[in-house]
């Protein structure tokens, strides 16, 4: 397999369903298919992130237009979208595939990013959009030609989505959009936002609609970059609407339907945050046993110490138990079943166990794993985000309560 200078992956659909057409049934996200897929995508990720990451950190913003069209090119952003809006087609264990493969990338904003553009803005869009909105907005953000951000959480509401204030009110043939967006990743370069709004007055889940908003927009107002705590090399804006005049085209859907495609959308984002804490996960297991292997304390190796090697052999073992939830979610969700409860648990156990991972061996790196000049100290700042974002850990919890029926009723 090869890729034609930055051109398309050259291994089609056709090719990975085997020649029968028939799709090959294999574990989850780990099939000689998949393989093939993230060696594709390797060699983008040697050639044309990892080696600027550190720079991008530095400068709090990665170019993301330039990044994107290079993974647009190759066909990385619509793994699993249609292939009459430049897709390839494929389910949804492949966009996995892809998602593991980007943890590759030396640092968590780049994949955070890249996770918004191929799976966060753009699944409900996909299912239920017009084809005019998908010509217009899915086919060039497939193509890495449009960058786009996703507007759902506000500086009052987070986890709690049914508590969104922004209202885009009906006017003739134009929606009238006020209110405001905070935590908007690639809000800064985003050419196009996919916007939950209150449409009515109704019940807070019967009251929301989606829309495509263009960024150009009079009356949208980027107030600021966020300076976080990591992920660092993404941008992170607080964005503000006033009286911002968007076609009632621009709907997707139908209207007051946006809290229930928000949710559906949100299995998807949740399994693809998973997906990509596990190879930078693996790589912090691993440096650190190099580096303990070779560091000496009191005339032996860090490394000989039990409560070292016994405690990274703990951790690798939950690496794997949450590397087989993934996968088994994924097969149950590409075969059409509801996996909320699973998603949720694998979303729970991927952010404790990034904190549990990143904290214990930043640990073994003792004085060298407090300065930024490591690895695992990014990881450590990076990865902290996935017990909050996409749904908190209490979030986790309670979804996982109510389908176990142990939730108090209100």
């Amino acid at each position: 397999m090869a890729l034609r200078g930055c051109g398309r992956w050259a291994l089609r659909a056709s090719a990975l369903r085997g020649g029968s057409g028939r799709r090959h049934r294999g574990h989850g996200a780990d099939t000689p298919q998949h393989g093939a897929l993230r060696a594709a995508l390797r060699k983008i990720i040697d050639r044309e992130i990892n080696p600027f990451v550190d720079k991008w950190e530095e400068e709090g913003q990665f170019p993301a237009h330039k990044v994107f069209k290079t993974l647009g090119q190759a066909g990385f952003l619509g793994v699993d979208k249609p292939t009459e809006y430049g897709g390839m087609g494929l389910d949804f264990s492949y966009n996995i595939a892809v998602a593991e493969e980007l943890g590759r990338i030396r640092c968590g904003g780049i994949p955070m990013a890249i996770g918004v553009q191929a799976g966060m803005a753009t699944p409900a869009l996909t299912r239920f959009g017009s084809d005019e909105l998908r010509k217009q907005f899915l086919a060039p953000t497939i193509a890495g030609d449009f960058v786009a951000c996703l507007g759902i959480s506000e500086a009052g509401a987070g986890s709690d989505v049914a508590s969104i204030k922004t209202t885009a009110v009906k006017r003739g043939d134009e929606y009238v959009i006020n209110g405001g967006k905070m935590w908007t990743t690639s809000g800064c370069q985003a050419d196009w936002m996919c916007l939950l709004a209150n449409t009515s007055e109704g019940p807070p889940h019967r009251n929301k609609s989606l829309i495509c908003l263009p960024m150009n927009l009079h009356g949208i107002h980027i107030a600021k970059k966020i300076d976080k705590l990591g992920m660092r090399s993404s941008d992170t804006a607080q964005i503000f609407f006033e009286d911002v005049r968007v076609p009632c085209k621009n709907l997707i859907g139908e209207e007051g339907m946006g809290f229930t495609y928000q949710m559906l959308q949100f299995q998807e984002e949740r399994l693809w945050g998973v997906a990509t804490v596990l190879t930078p996960l693996e790589t912090i297991i691993q440096e650190t046993i190099e580096y303990t292997r070779q560091r000496k304390a009191f005339d032996r190796s860090v490394l000989h110490n039990q409560v070292v090697h016994f405690r990274l052999a703990e951790l690798a073992t939950e690496l794997e138990l949450l590397r087989s939830l993934l996968y088994r979610t994924v097969a149950l969700y590409v075969e059409g079943n509801d996996v909320t409860k699973f998603a949720s648990m694998a979303k729970l156990k991927a952010g404790r166990l990034a904190r549990e991972v990143t904290d214990s061996c930043l640990q073994f790196w003792g004085g060298m794993g407090f300065t930024s000049e490591v690895l695992v100290s990014r990881f450590y700042r990076d990865l902290r985000l996935m017990s909050i974002g996409g749904g908190t850990d209490e979030t986790m919890l309670s979804i996982i309560c109510k389908f176990m029926e142990t939730l108090p009723s209100k």
